[in-house]
Order: C-alpha cells, then sequence, then structure tokens
C-alpha cells in the first residue's frame, strides 16, 4: 500500500512536572485517505544530539492518558518517543465494547495498520531530534500484537517490545523475513493467552531464526502494567489485573533491551 506523504502538524502541550526538560507534542499526520492520525510526540528539549526514537502502540483503549505516560516515560530516560495512532482521529474507547470493535477493525486489516504503523514511524524518523538508523517499538496488549505483527512482516526497525500482547497470529513469521530482535514480556496467569498459544509463538520464532526473548512473569495477568487495570476489572468484570512488581522488572527489562539494541 502507497503512503502518502502529508502535513504534520505539532502542538506544544506545557506539562508540568519535575522533569522540566520534557516537552510533548500532539501530532497530526496521515497514511493518505481522508482520515486524519493523531500522535503524541515527547523528548527532552535539553539534548543536542539525536536520539533513538520509540514508537509506543496503545491498549485496546486507543492512544489515551496511559500510552501518553509511556511515552514521556520513555522520554525521561533519553529517547524520542511518538505515542501513535492505530484507529485512527485519536478514537479512545471507555467501554470494552467499543475496543474491542476498534481492535477488531483494525486487525481485520492489517495493510491498513501497516500503512498506519509505517506513516507514524515515517513521522518519528523525520523528526529533527531523532535518529533515524536507531528506531525501536513497543506495544501493549493490542499494541503488543501490533508491534509483533510489523515484526512478521519485516519492518525496518531495530527491535520491538511487547507487554502483555497477543502472540497468535495468521501471518507467521518466515526465515530471513524479520529484521527487529524481539523481546516479549508475559503475564504467566494470563487467561486470554493460553499456554498453547506461547508455545505456538515460541515454535515460530525459533523456526524463522528471530532473535527473541521472552520472559514470563509469575502470578502476573493480563495488563500487569496498567494501574488502571484493577479498577476496569472491578467495572466491566474483566479478568485483570496491575502486578507492581512485574510493572516494575518489565520496565527494567526494556531499558536492558535497548541499552543493548543502541
Amino acid at each position: 500500500m502507497k503512503i502518502l506523504s502529508a502535513l504534520i502538524l505539532f502542538a506544544v502541550i506545557v506539562m508540568p512536572s519535575v522533569h522540566a526538560q520534557i516537552q510533548a507534542y500532539d501530532v497530526e499526520y496521515s497514511a493518505g485517505g481522508d482520515i486524519p492520525l493523531r500522535g503524541y510526540l515527547v523528548y527532552d528539549k535539553d539534548l543536542t544530539e539525536p536520539t533513538p526514537g520509540i514508537l509506543v502502540v496503545h491498549e485496546w483503549w486507543g492512544q489515551n492518558d496511559y500510552a501518553r505516560k509511556r511515552a514521556w516515560m520513555l522520554a525521561e530516560l533519553g529517547y524520542t518517543a511518538l505515542a501513535i495512532d492505530m484507529y485512527g482521529e485519536g478514537k479512545v474507547a471507555t467501554h470494552p465494547k467499543d475496543a474491542g470493535a476498534f481492535a477488531g477493525e483494525a486487525k481485520a486489516n492489517m495493510d491498513v495498520a501497516q500503512a498506519r504503523f509505517k506513516a507514524a514511524l515515517d513521522v518519528l524518523k523525520n523528526y529533527k531530534g531523532t535518529d533515524p538508523d536507531k528506531i525501536a517499538a513497543i506495544g501493549y496488549c493490542f499494541g503488543g500484537g501490533i508491534v509483533l505483527e510489523m515484526a512478521r512482516r519485516g519492518m525496518d526497525i531495530a527491535g520491538v517490545v511487547s507487554f502483555h500482547g497477543s502472540l497468535a497470529t495468521e501471518n507467521p513469521a518466515v526465515p530471513g523475513a524479520v529484521k527487529a530482535k524481539v523481546l516479549v514480556l508475559h503475564g504467566a496467569d494470563d487467561k486470554f493467552i493460553p499456554p498453547a498459544q506461547v508455545e505456538a509463538f515460541k515454535k515460530e520464532m525459533e523456526d524463522a531464526g528471530v532473535d527473541y526473548r521472552f520472559i514470563s512473569y509469575e502470578g502476573a495477568t493480563h495488563s500487569f502494567t496498567n494501574p488502571a487495570a484493577d479498577e476496569l476489572a472491578r467495572e466491566f468484570e474483566l479478568d485483570v489485573a496491575y502486578n507492581p512488581q512485574a510493572d516494575h522488572e518489565s520496565w527494567q527489562a526494556l531499558q536492558d533491551f535497548f541499552e543493548s539494541l543502541f
């Protein structure tokens, strides 16, 4: 699918923080067509050299405050981070039915999803504070599945990190196709990802010769990195829960992965 160039609009956002050097912008871009995509770019304005860039792919809820928080945390580590929009028009769900519909539509047309991911990648690469040769992507839940799909499709990025993401695919990796190194951070008690799916994923990666690492956190279930998971579980009877220890350990694993990658 051909991706059309787009006018990128930046609007500075002033956010109080003890990290006063961190700056955030709303970014509007396009993957072609009439649907605008709305991202959130965060970086450390005091850094004088281009930094590695990280795409952040949201949960099935859409690009909400949680995805933006993770972009902010990456900027605090010295990366340029772009929380991207996989749904278009910055759509955000507050009910599981809407979230499921948004995610289902995105996964049903992976060519469109790839175009939107690639459009965001181009925005990040072309930003003056980004080193275009050092790009990675992370994703949460739905977003974790998306970054794994982009790796399977041979996206030209250095690495991907999936947090409690879906592992199943209709497009299994083939030898030589995956350019990115892969890190999967998984909750051992995640009811949405059965053990058979985990084993199938590992076999897929090994058969394709992918440079990957799979870390499973005992006692952690779906959405273990999101402090809002417990409230969502109560409100909607979802089998999700926040796990502070797994959250901390997985974030450290991400930092170690990026340090070795870049």
